[in-house]
């Protein structure tokens, strides 16, 4: 923001005239960003369709930026070629960057190499657009610009010494350059809606000026429009407002241009593209909308890592290289941008869920390959691309090579897999695909700025250069468009809604560059390089605003989360107006008002056969006592949720291990004399080699979890916790194990079920006792009621083991070892009262009470189940739906009045 020289000012209408004399006129217009150039193309063009031409000379009309690139390439053509430095890519500037501050004394200390790379690139571009360079040297400097000055300076004596140069230098190189003949210069250059001109734009102009080329400037028409302002709940309510009042606009008809300006377009884009998606076409999420065109346009494009097919690609080099988290992989494994995705995408699907059972939280390419084999017989295309992916890492993607050579190696990495699937693409992923080429390429390009680097080093480069390109794929003309702040500089409306405008963020705040001192970047005026300067350019840009269009709506969110807002005094002297608007369906009310609803009995399942088998053991009774539905989705339907890998051992896994190992040492010493007998060392032998059994086994299963010292850690843990169980069990009197990890085919209820004791004693009078362990036992009161919550124990007692004396929970617990026990006498266990003795003695009158009401109760649940009883009823709500892997299936949340409350106990 600058005073300019005085150039003549023309209007919008005789520029669009003179740039009807095609290319003999030698006019060019300039302007400030690609989006304006569009639309005055395109204004010109429908200019030129109303005077009845058919065909016709395209208009020059490109951004500034654009401009003095075209002339340097110009001068390259020139006879003084030679003397001209080349240009560097924005991603060989970033490396360039990266390479001088990793090298200096200041980069040792940094965590972040590339952001502050960034942010060096931004005080480059800054000081030369500003001209700050020769005060540099005299301003104070803090221990941040001492460092930037070294970068610089050594950043300028390597691209001088290469010949090369880039976009912050380009306009001085190309004003140099405008005396010399053989450089193509416009007879009248014309720079249209520019809000900011800086100090090298200006030098450029002046010298543009005085090798004989005419300068003008225009702006687009003001016009008198209507203004109001109106005030929002909160940014949510501000964007559904604002969507519904550009759909209104759009509806009343006479083809009007329709404008959003959102400040904080990055924050909110998302929010703003659903929302206005919704509102425009509320049946956007359906399968078959995607190809239906919206009649709106967000001129911020995303990152293009953002986009599932160059996600895809990344997640594939990702895998070749030394490890990737499971959540990574199993994305890949079930991406449709790989060869086979849609012919194996239902058996790929259920490969990823075996996956899960057994995978680690980050496993590795050959990892992957090996559980693959073990589960993946049905996805023999995925299988073949990633064993050719195997072999090919290791002969061509390790060791120092050139960027180049990488980049190759990277496309047939891809090629190598089938990306980018069988499947043909749309147009967008096709733009898509074009874009990331131009990545790949631009990364082969480094070889410039970068000798050579390692694989993963490229692959984070490559990685980082496609979260810089910001990409959106090409649509056509739409009314609506939805503006950043710069990128509505020039632009005209019809209607214009800006939102956003609150005293907290706007005038937004000043962000100035770190690595330029304050005083210069408040003396230039740039633009949020001070607080004074943001004030200018938001007054500046909101006048712009208000004369831009038609009708004008300024609106602000009056509070947000716990904070409160006013108007910004920017629009404070815009009068407050309620705001009329129509009421749109959403696609939900669309629905529910054309239903017609039909009800019918969904509790009801289709009978099983006769003494039918179950699938899921004693789980069946268990989950059928906790809610029928459960049992039904679980162990007739196969309802299963999702495994996610964990580091270590779970507690199921951990619990596994300790069963294996007292069930080994007991199957050795089978009676209890028996431990009298053995003395410390050959238990400690006994023991230790029970737990090797058990973490042999566990680490075929998962090889990497149990290795090295942790599976000496856990033998360790194994065998302490095996022998003081077994001390405890001195306390007791004599007793056999008869039986350890026995499998029992029960049947009860008309129901067939699998089942595994894990033992059971007989004590020396012949009573038995049932004994399941746990590392943390339940009361013993979880196996009594008529759903009781714990059934396996009498169930096991009623249907295996009819005589036994007593079932009973043996907390295997390092400090804590207990029984937890329903037991006829009270001389059967160490703690343990007989029934009519202890706590729950008021539920049954005795010990064959309890036993009749559980056969009873037991056989009604498992009659239940095999009746077809599916009746959504859990137990104990919320209690008994907390960790359900059915609740998305039974539709709790519509069933019961208040949706499941995450925090109750």
């Amino acid at each position: 923001m600058v005073a300019l020289p005085e150039y003549p000012r023309i209007a919008k209408t005789d520029v669009i005239a003179r740039l009807a004399g095609g290319a003999q006129s030698g006019i060019t217009v300039v302007v400030p960003n690609r989006r304006l150039a569009l639309t005055l193309k395109r204004e010109f063009d429908d200019a030129q369709v109303r005077r009845g031409f058919t065909t016709w000379q395209s208009a020059d009309i490109l951004p500034f930026a654009a401009f003095v690139e075209r002339a340097h390439e110009d001068a390259l053509y020139s006879e003084q070629a030679g003397e001209l430095p080349n240009l560097l890519a924005p991603a060989q500037e970033q490396a360039l960057w990266e390479n001088i501050i990793r090298g200096s004394a200041a980069g040792e200390a940094l965590l972040t190499i590339p952001e502050t790379a960034r942010l060096a690139r931004e005080a480059w571009q800054l000081a030369h657009a500003w001209q700050l360079t020769s005060r540099l040297k005299s301003a104070p400097l803090n221990e941040d610009s001492r460092a930037f000055q070294e970068w610089a300076q050594r950043y300028e004596r390597d691209t001088r010494r290469e010949q090369l140069t880039d976009s912050a230098r380009l306009p001085d190189l190309v004003a140099a350059s405008w005396p010399r003949a053989g450089i193509r210069k416009p007879k009248c250059l014309i720079c249209y809606g520019f809000d900011i001109v800086t100090p090298q734009q200006t030098e450029l102009l002046t010298g543009l000026k005085a090798a004989g080329c005419d300068i003008a400037f225009t702006q687009p028409p003001a016009r008198n429009g209507s203004a109001q302002r109106v005030a929002c709940t909160d940014s949510r309510d501000e964007i559904q407002r604002a969507a519904t009042w550009a759909r209104a606009r759009l509806e009343a008809g006479g083809g009007a241009r329709i404008g959003v300006v959102v400040p904080e377009l990055a924050k909110h884009r998302s929010a703003i593209t659903r929302t206005f998606s919704a509102t425009m076409r509320p049946d956007y999420a359906l399968p078959d909308a995607a190809q239906r065109l919206l009649p709106f346009n967000v001129s911020l494009g995303t990152a293009l890592t953002s986009c599932p097919l160059v996600n895809a690609a990344l997640l594939v080099l990702e895998l070749a290289g030394r490890e990737i988290d499971f959540g990574r992989a199993s994305r890949l494994v079930r991406s449709p941008f790989l060869a086979g995705g849609d012919t194996e995408m239902t058996r790929r699907a259920r490969l990823d869920a075996e996956l899960r059972r057994r995978a680690e939280p980050v496993v590795t390419l050959d990892r992957l390959l090996t559980l693959i084999a073990r589960d993946g017989a049905g996805c023999p295309v995925l299988a073949q691309r990633l064993s050719a992916l195997a072999e090919f890492r290791k002969a061509r993607l390790f060791g120092a090579q050139l960027p180049s050579a990488l980049a190759k190696a990277i496309s047939e990495t891809l090629a190598l897999v089938g990306f980018p699937g069988e499947r043909g693409l749309d147009s967008a992923e096709y733009q898509t695909l074009k874009k990331w080429h131009e990545v790949v390429a631009g990364f082969a390009a480094l070889d410039r700025v970068v000798l050579r680097m390692g694989y993963s080093e490229a692959v984070s480069r490559l990685r980082r250069m496609a979260a810089d390109t910001l990409f959106q794929p090409e649509t056509p003309d739409v009314p609506i468009q939805i503006l950043g702040v710069l990128e509505a500089a020039g632009m005209e409306f019809d209607q214009l809604w800006v939102m956003g405008l609150s005293d907290a963020a706007w005038p937004q705040s000043p962000r100035p560059n770190p690595f330029l001192p304050i005083e210069l970047q408040r003396a230039a005026k740039i633009p949020q390089g001070s607080a004074a300067a943001s004030l200018e350019f938001a007054r500046e840009l909101t006048d712009e605003w208000l004369a831009c269009a038609d009708e004008i709506v300024l609106s602000y969110p009056q509070r947000e989360d716990d904070r409160e807002f006013k108007p910004s005094p920017m629009i404070i002297g815009v009068p407050e107006q309620p705001l009329s608007l129509p009421e749109y369906a959403s696609y939900r009310d669309v629905v529910h008002r054309a239903r017609a609803l039909e009800r019918s009995a969904d509790s009801q399942a289709p009978p099983l056969e006769k003494t039918a088998e179950a699938s899921g053991g004693t789980a069946v009774i268990k989950d059928h006592a906790a809610c029928p539905f459960r049992a039904y989705a679980l162990h007739r339907l196969g309802a299963e949720s999702l495994e996610a890998p964990h580091t270590g051992l779970d507690a199921m896994e951990r619990g596994t291990l300790v069963h294996r190992v007292l069930a080994q040492a007991w199957a050795r010493l089978k009676t209890r004399s028996a431990l009298d007998a053995i003395n410390d060392a050959d238990l400690e032998a006994l023991l230790k080699q029970a737990a090797q059994d058990a973490v042999a086994r566990i680490r075929r299963e998962r090889p990497t979890t149990l290795s090295g010292r942790f599976a000496e850690i856990e033998k360790r843990r194994l065998v302490r916790l095996a022998r003081e169980w077994l001390e405890y069990e001195k306390k007791r009197g004599g007793f056999t194990v008869v039986a350890t990890e026995d499998k029992r085919h029960i049947e009860i209820g008309g129901l067939g079920l699998d089942s595994r004791l894990d033992r059971v004693d007989e004590l020396e009078g012949g009573k038995r006792i049932v004994i399941d362990y746990k590392s943390s036992a339940p009361p013993a009161g979880a196996m009594l009621g008529e759903r009781p919550d714990e059934p396996q124990l009498p169930l096991y007692l009623v249907a295996a083991e009819p005589a036994a004396a007593a079932v009973a929970f043996a907390q295997v617990k390092a400090g804590d070892m207990k029984f937890a026990a329903l037991a006829r006498d009270g001389d059967l266990l160490p703690g343990v009262k007989a029934y009519s003795e202890s706590y729950y003695r008021d539920r049954h009158g005795s010990w064959q009470q309890v036993v009749e009401a559980w056969r009873a109760d037991l056989a009604r649940i498992a009659a239940g189940f095999a009746g077809g009883d599916a009746v959504v009823g859990p137990k104990q709500y919320p209690h008994t739906c907390r960790y359900c892997d059915a609740k998305p299936f039974c539709r709790i949340y519509e069933r019961l009045e208040n949706a499941l409350d995450e925090d109750a106990a």
